[in-house]
């Protein structure tokens, strides 16, 4: 048995704000108290000073997005891929995100090399491949490019896949929860890395959402879908789609119907400002650049009309390429506009619910898995802290062992 006890710690979880202990056993936290906790055998760590906090989520993330150009990404090698999904991953661990869902390529067989322990990263929740229709956002091919996209969308480099029509949409749902996928993922609207839909482009009919909604469901989980625009949005919250990405061009109104139908929102405004500042640089084509601004000059906004109409908003950040080391960048734009409690709630409870890991991640209580990060300071009163690249995160325990400090 190891045990590791954690004393005189400030607690925060978004939940809870109190001084503190936390007992570790054996991969969970087997106890929470305001007093001392008596455990005669596990190694003793004084945290006076200190936060000690769940390990953070971050519920939008591409593991396998090395590169910005993500057309000439899925060309590349499998097995360089992986490596390189491997590394971006690890990086996330060190800047304290022990859980990332993955909204489009990570697979089954590279969660279960993390599960084995070839390499220290995040727990992962998988959506497969992300679901597209011809010329949405997971068909990264040209104007004049017609070929088959099959034998692209088998590569791990490639994010998502086609399906057009009701029937060849239930069929792929099918094919990427029988390939692992604990959710779906939908291309409901134009997006900024692909190539010939604009953003106000509706990937999707209704008949097909629903019917990605009825096979999810069917599954047991549910449908994530890529929108900005509020018409997009109102469509796939009519169609019963549960989990809404980005949503930058939000309005009042079609967050509060949202809310009301129990959607959870997963803005990622990061991206946007790295994109602009760096996705030239990195190989962004400029039919994409062109299209930043729609979205990124409207991320703030979005926040500020969400939080009104009570919809419920998890952390994410939706980064590709070199830009992945910007991650933790999300808690300062979102402090901008939203008290810094909210703010840690998106990272903690919220993504936890998103995620359907209630009780298990995001909370400081008996039972979680023990992945804990220690913070130097009060994040609270200062969001920069969770920055960096983890330096003022001393220590980093993932299911009971330290993976830093």
């Amino acid at each position: 048995m190891s045990a590791t006890l954690f004393e005189n710690a400030r607690l925060l979880d978004g939940e809870t704000d109190a001084e503190g202990h936390v007992l570790v056993v054996d991969g969970t936290i087997r106890e929470v108290s305001d007093k001392p906790i008596v455990a005669a055998s596990a190694r003793r760590v004084d945290l006076r000073g200190r936060t000690l906090m769940p390990g953070l989520i971050d519920a939008h993330v591409h593991v396998i997005a090395s590169e910005v150009n993500l057309a000439r990404h899925a060309l590349l090698p499998d097995a360089l891929v992986a490596f390189r999904a491997a590394k971006i991953m690890h990086g996330m661990l060190m800047r304290g995100f022990t859980t990332i869902r993955d909204l489009g390529g990570a697979t089954q067989g590279l969660r279960a090399a993390r599960e084995e322990g070839h390499f220290d990263a995040p727990r992962m929740v998988i959506c497969g491949k992300a679901i597209s229709s011809t010329g949405g956002h997971s068909d990264g091919r040209g104007r004049w490019d017609n070929r088959d996209t099959h034998w692209l969308e088998q590569r791990l480099g490639c994010l998502g896949r086609v399906a057009d029509g009701v029937d060849a949409v239930r069929r792929a749902c099918r094919e990427e929860i029988k390939a692992g996928a604990d959710y779906i993922k939908i291309m409901a609207n134009g997006g900024v890395a692909s190539p010939t839909d604009p953003i106000a482009f509706l990937g999707y009919s209704k008949d097909e959402i629903r019917a990605a909604v009825e096979e999810a469901a069917m599954a047991q989980t549910y449908v994530a879908a890529h929108l900005y625009t509020d018409e997009a949005i109102g469509r796939a919250v009519e169609c019963g789609v549960h989990s809404l990405e980005h949503c930058n061009l939000i309005e009042e109104a079609t967050a509060r119907r949202a809310a009301e139908a129990g959607c959870i929102a997963c803005p990622t405004l990061v991206t946007y400002q790295a994109l602009k500042d760096e996705g030239a640089s990195l190989g962004l084509p400029p039919e994409s650049v062109a299209k930043i601004d729609t979205v990124r000059l409207r991320g703030l906004e979005s926040l500020e009309k969400m939080r009104r109409a009570g919809l419920t908003m998890a952390f994410g950040t939706d980064l590709l390429g070199e830009m992945h080391r910007h991650q933790s960048e999300e808690f300062v734009i979102r402090g901008q506009v939203l008290p810094a409690a909210e703010v840690i709630r998106s990272t903690t409870t919220h993504a936890a619910k998103l995620l359907r890991m209630e009780g298990k991640i995001g909370t400081l209580a008996a039972g979680a898995f023990a992945d804990l990060v220690v913070i130097d300071g009060d994040p609270l009163k200062d969001l920069a802290l969770l920055t960096g690249q983890g330096k003022h995160l001393p220590m980093i325990m993932l299911g009971g062992r330290f993976v830093k400090g």
